[in-house]
């Protein structure tokens, strides 16, 4: 039997593939890239019609990870993002479960305003951003399906974060170096490694789980206290990081949630899966071996 991860050159997708190939389950990704196709890695574009596209045979389940992911992507043009995050994303789903095929979709904290900390799965829809609202959209979608019997299931997720995370490097060599940097003040994640993110995913799919699913870190940090945080392990000078505000930088709305935590507990209750605390992930992240910093 095949696990198909729907965008697999994503960086979380990449992982839920090494994890479940650790485990010895065969998988199947699906790319927009033409070049090196092999029999694990077959072509889908979910910007084209998808009328002749058909899963691999003895698929049993799938994950979704494609989507147009970006809040500042799906402000600038929402008509070609929704065209992927709702309606090609819906006739997947739809025509994966036509065929027998339990479907995972990956779905986010944005579909929330951000006003409560670890938000419960059955609280109501309240998204600010485009990108939330396209994903809450999805979910109602999705959630009709489900209430109808279709083997669907919804899982949440927060801020992923993996090792050699861009930002965070170029921030430590631009502190080190002695020179400044911006971080927004009022920005905040709840980081989640993607690790961790890979092994919540393919418990999910291995086990078929329907229902409403989150994953989230367990505290809120904001980007600034990050970058304080970098420069206390360099020895930096604290002057060095000089927070700003989002909406300098042109961040569209909804980019800002004082709370981006989701309750984890049913997760955590049921697979032992569970997103360490920030300090801990933040330092994964950046290989810091100092641990005494991980106050903000």
């Amino acid at each position: 039997m095949n696990y198909l991860l729907v965008g697999g050159d994503s960086e979380i997708a990449s992982a839920t593939a090494a994890y479940m190939q650790r485990q010895g389950l065969s998988v199947v990704a699906t790319t927009r890239r033409t070049e090196g196709l092999t029999a694990g890695r077959i072509f889908l574009d979910l910007a084209s019609p998808l009328a002749a596209w058909q899963p691999p045979p003895e698929t049993r389940s799938a994950c979704i990870f494609a989507a147009v992911g970006h809040l500042v992507d799906c402000h600038r043009d929402p008509a070609v993002s929704a065209l992927i995050n709702i309606t090609r994303t819906v006739e997947l789903v739809e025509r994966l479960v036509s065929r027998g095929i339990y479907v995972l979709f990956l779905s986010t904290n944005q579909v929330f305003d951000g006003s409560q900390a670890h938000v419960p799965t059955t609280t109501l829809l309240s998204p600010v951003s485009e990108y939330g609202r396209q994903k809450a959209l999805t979910e109602t979608r999705l959630k009709s399906s489900m209430a109808a019997g279709d083997p669907i299931g919804i899982l949440r997720l927060a801020k992923i974060v993996a090792p050699g995370m861009a930002l965070l490097q170029q921030w430590r060599k631009t502190l080190a170096a002695g020179q400044p940097v911006y971080p927004f003040r009022d920005m905040f994640i709840a980081p989640t490694p993607v690790g961790v993110t890979g092994a919540a995913i393919a418990a999910l799919l291995t086990k078929q789980c329907s229902g409403i699913w989150q994953l989230s870190g367990p505290e809120d940090v904001s980007y600034a206290e990050i970058a304080a945080h970098i420069g206390r392990h360099l020895h930096a000078d604290p002057a060095l990081v000089q927070p700003i505000a989002a909406a300098s930088a042109g961040m569209p709305t909804g980019s800002t949630p004082r709370h981006t935590t989701l309750d984890s507990s049913l997760l955590r209750s049921a697979f032992g899966v569970a997103s360490p605390e920030p300090w801990t992930t933040i330092e994964g992240v950046l290989a810091l071996a100092t641990p005494a910093f991980r106050t903000p």
